[in-house]
């Protein structure tokens, strides 16, 4: 999964968290995720650009590092 923005990603279904770890080595948790989401942001071509254009505008998050 490499990308120049995501160094890694995880999801929790049970809360429907998607937690990303930037490369800068910021994380945040974005919420309420549905797994379809999830599921298409590991089959796309640019994780930077599906977290911009389909995640960061349609999810709450919060910072946890």
């Amino acid at each position: 999964m490499p990308s120049s923005v995501v160094a890694n990603m995880n999801y929790f279904p049970q809360t429907s968290t998607l937690r990303i770890l930037f490369t800068s080595g910021e994380i945040y948790d974005y919420l309420k995720v549905p797994a379809a989401i999830y599921e298409a942001m590991k089959k796309a071509g640019s994780k930077g650009t599906y977290l911009n254009t389909v995640i960061k505008k349609r999810f709450a998050y919060k910072k946890i590092t």
